[in-house]
This record gives structure tokens, sequence and C-alpha cells, in this order.
């Protein structure tokens, strides 16, 4: 009642999209300054945001895109724009806005999405959900969903003790290679959105 082939596959292909490592520099950036215990309850969130709107999409994600009459390209190039609008804050060091703003819940957006439940990571998810035929084939695609969310709770869990190694110091420069990273990933996923256009068309 298990397809191992299925379930190693798609984790390690979510592992790419979503990349657990290279995460860490960004979460840390976008929750820097905030006590451990509300850095570690962000992290548990992110997870659960991106989690229920993976699942979402892989339950019903082609009605989604249809009723709202959205591509998958429009939706990779929306979310490059997003995250290079962060990418600049991260940048430019915009550390100085509103109060308001300072308790906005960065799990939610961008951490949950786009960052972890990405265009690349909930296209994987539909792909493959579409494609398991079988009870054990499902199975196998949900644990590797599954899997992949447990991976990314544990790398941001335990990426704060980074913190207590580099200080302040050493989080302003994870901030600026943050920055530089997402913004990269950002110009990427517009490319990918553009090339799939052009593609298409």
């Amino acid at each position: 009642m298990f397809d191992i082939a299925v379930f190693g596959s798609l984790f390690l292909t979510l592992f790419v999209i979503m990349d657990p490592p290279g995460i860490t520099p960004i979460f840390l950036a976008l929750t820097a300054g905030r006590p451990a215990k509300v850095q570690k309850r962000m992290a548990f969130q992110a997870v659960c945001v991106a989690g229920g709107v993976i699942a979402t999409f892989g339950v019903l994600g082609h009605q989604i895109l249809d009723y709202l009459h959205v591509s998958v390209p429009a939706l990779m190039i929306a979310g490059g724009l997003l995250l290079l609008l962060i990418a600049l804050d991260l940048l430019t060091g915009k550390t100085d806005e509103p109060k308001q703003t300072k308790d906005v819940n960065v799990a939610l957006v961008p951490l949950g999405m786009p960052l972890l439940a990405g265009p690349g990571a909930i296209v994987s998810v539909i792909l493959a959900v579409q494609r398991a035929g079988s009870v054990a084939t499902q199975v196998s695609v949900w644990s590797a969903i599954l899997a992949i969310h447990v991976v990314l709770w544990l790398v941001m869990r335990y990426s704060l003790l980074i913190i207590r190694v580099i200080k302040d110091g050493g989080v302003v420069l994870v901030t600026r290679l943050a920055g530089m990273m997402l913004s990269a990933i950002a110009v990427q996923q517009i490319i990918n959105g553009i090339t799939q256009v052009i593609r298409g068309s």
C-alpha cells in the first residue's frame, strides 16, 4: 500500500523547489528582531500555511485555476513579482517601517506563500495528485508532501541557533544575502513564467 518510487520522486522534487537549506537565511532575515518564542511559532505557522495551500491545490487545483481563469504561467509571474518586492526591501535594509507593518505576520506572506507554497511546488503537487491512479500512489504522494513540510519545520525551527552565533552584525549580513538570493529566485520565477507564455502562444 505504498509506492516508494513515487514518494522519493515527489519528495526530491519538492525538496529542490522548496529548498529547506535555502529558506534558512530568508527565514532568519524576515523574523529578525523578534523573540525566539515568536520566531519558533512563526516557523510552525509558515509550514502550516504552506501545507494548507498545497493541500488545497492538490485536491482542487485545476478547479480553482479554471474558475479564476488563471494560467500556471500567470501564477508564476505574479509570485515572482511579489517575491521581488520583498527582496528589494531586504536588500535596501528597510528596517524603519511604520509600527503597524512591524507586527505583520511574515509567516503567512511571504514565508508560507509564495516562498514555501510557490507556483513550482503547487504545480508539482497538482500534477502528482492527478497522475496518482491507485490508493497506494495517493498515499505515497500525500506522505511525501507531509514529509517535506516536517523537514521544512525542523530546518526553520533549529535555524534559530544560528542567531546565537552570528549576533546582530551577522543578521544584517544574512538579511542582505537573503535579499540577493530572493531577488534571483524571483527573477528566475518571472522568466520561467514568461517562457511558458511564449511557448504556449
